[in-house]
Parts: structure tokens; sequence; C-alpha cells
């Protein structure tokens, strides 16, 4: 009654009327007779809105009151886990946890690692590789220097990854497998030789510098192709080369760079921090036993006074 008496054509129903409505029908039997304004199926219609409604609603109110089950210091672990150790599953991560008494479900973790990673990789990354092998690795490159009158000459240059210390050079004109071979067995006298030795996949590396890294039980690895960063150590001391000798000064012949390369070597492997190694220096030279250090400092001068090293005076 209060619906038909609104001023208006058509009676409007309005969301509270529509709850009413629905709400009524369960308690009047015969509602279908007496009801005139709207279709019963309409009605029904009206009921089972509201019903899924209520439950969207109470279902809301359910997972904003459900307590967390794992402590944060917990979850931060596990994904620190999964982040920290690529090779670890769902089923490794677990026994790690009860290490530390903490015992958590295969599931939750599974939830938990997919937020760090999207699926298990097939292997170790190359980063990781390094890291690992650090200290059994070397790699070599070649730079390229022009002459002063415009002849290319080719330096060949082999770095220790885990001290970054020059381990040989050589300059040549004319590269082949033969040469770059003998330039391996230089480095390698009284059996000092790495495990892996990096290079890039230059047609320079032949089947001769294969067979006889082979033999001397070193395994080759080429970097990808377009990839410098793969041989990161040794471009960053071909960087620095340039930088700090390369650049400033004008080279006539090969014998001049072997020179020049040797006396740079000779300060960049006792005298020379890097950054990439903790301010370290990659061959520190061992001051005599029992040489007391001095208030008084002095510097040698390097390249012709283009770098200088500086060390305490003896007593």
């Amino acid at each position: 009654m209060i619906v038909l008496r609104r001023n208006t054509k058509t009676p409007w129903l309005t969301w509270p009327d529509r709850l009413s409505l629905a709400f009524l029908a369960r308690w009047v039997p015969n509602w279908k007779q007496v009801l005139q304004i709207i279709e019963p199926d309409t009605l029904l219609r009206w009921h089972r809105d509201g019903f899924r409604l209520f439950w969207q609603l109470k279902s809301r109110r359910t997972v904003q009151t459900q307590p967390q089950r794992l402590a944060p210091e917990t979850i931060a672990l596990i994904e620190q886990m999964a982040r920290e150790n690529p090779l670890w599953g769902a089923e490794r991560i677990p026994g790690e946890l009860l290490k530390l008494n903490i015992q958590v479900a295969k599931r939750t973790i599974q939830k938990y690692m997919q937020a760090v990673r999207s699926k298990r990789p097939a292997g170790q990354t190359w980063s990781t590789f390094l890291q690992t092998h650090a200290k059994d690795i070397w790699a070599c490159d070649f730079v390229l220097v022009v002459t002063l009158f415009f002849k290319t000459l080719h330096a060949f240059v082999i770095v220790h990854h885990a001290s970054w210390r020059v381990v040989h050079v050589g300059v040549t004109d004319h590269p082949t497998d033969e040469w770059i071979t003998q330039q391996i067995r230089d480095a390698t006298p009284f059996e000092e030789k790495p495990k892996f030795l990096i290079c890039d996949n230059d047609q320079k590396y032949g089947p001769l510098f294969e067979r006889v890294a082979q033999a001397s039980s070193i395994e080759v690895i080429h970097t990808p192709y377009e990839a410098p960063r793969a041989n990161a150590i040794c471009e960053r001391f071909v960087g620095s080369l340039r930088r700090e000798c390369l650049d400033h000064l004008l080279v006539i012949g090969e014998l001049q760079l072997i020179r020049v390369l040797k006396e740079y070597v000779s300060y960049f492997n006792p005298a020379r921090p890097h950054q990439g190694i903790a301010q370290r220096i990659p061959a520190p030279r061992v001051p005599p036993p029992g040489t007391p250090k001095t208030s008084r400092v002095i510097a040698d001068p390097m390249l012709n006074g283009l770098h200088h090293d500086y060390r305490w005076a003896a007593a």
C-alpha cells in the first residue's frame, strides 16, 4: 500500500522495498496470489541477488578477519632462502626450516616462493658460476692498438678472476692460432694454470688452442655472442689500460708497446687498489720482515710519472 500511494504513474521500488518484499515472501505462504505489483519471477531474482550479496559480504569479512598463520619473520625467511638459493625447491626449504625449529607446510612455502621467483632454473646462473670458481678462472681478451703510422697491433692479456691480477701480456701484429697457443704456454710455467679459461668466440682461438688447453686440463669456456659483461673482469682491465695508459701516449711499434704494457702491469699488480675488490691490491708487495714504518712516504713514478706508487720509506 505504501508503494501504491506514491505520487507516480508507475510504482517505483527502492532497494529497501525490494528487500522487504523478498524477506516477507519467506513468511507468507500464498504470496504469489496476493502480489500484484511485480512478477513472481522478479521477486525470486531479487532474492537470489540478495543471497549472493549476503555471502559476498560475509566471505569478505571472513578473509579480512582471518588471522595470519605465519609470522612476518618466517615469511621473510622463506623468501630469503628462495632468493639466495635458486636451486632449492619447495621440498628442500622445509628441511632447512626444521633445522631452525620452524615447521611450515610445502604448499605454504610454494605460495611464498612465487613472490620471489616464477620458476625453478635449470642450473646455476653465470654470475654464480663466476663467484664460485673465481679462484680457478682466468680470462683472456685482445686489445686493438693503432700505432702512430696507423698500423694495428693486437695486445693479448690474461687476467685472474679472483684477484684481478694480470697473469700475462703479449703483443703481435698478426695473431694466429699458433701464436695464441704459445701465449698460453708462456702463461702457465711450472704447472701454474687455471681450471677454466674464459674467452670470446673470436676465430683466432683455433683448434690448436683448444687441444693444448685440453691437454693441460684447462676447460675453455666461450662467452655468449654480444655479451661483453660475461667477461667483465677482463673487460674492466682493458678499460683501465686504455684510460690510464694507452690514451696518453703514441705507440710507435711492437717493441715499445710490449715495454709499456709490462711497465703498466708492474704498477697494476703490486700497487694499484681496485674498487671491485674492496680497494685491495691484486698482488701486493710483501715488505721485508721486521721493516718498521717511518713517518716519511715516498712516491715512485710509474710510466714516466703518469702514475705513482706511494709507500712508506724503509727506516
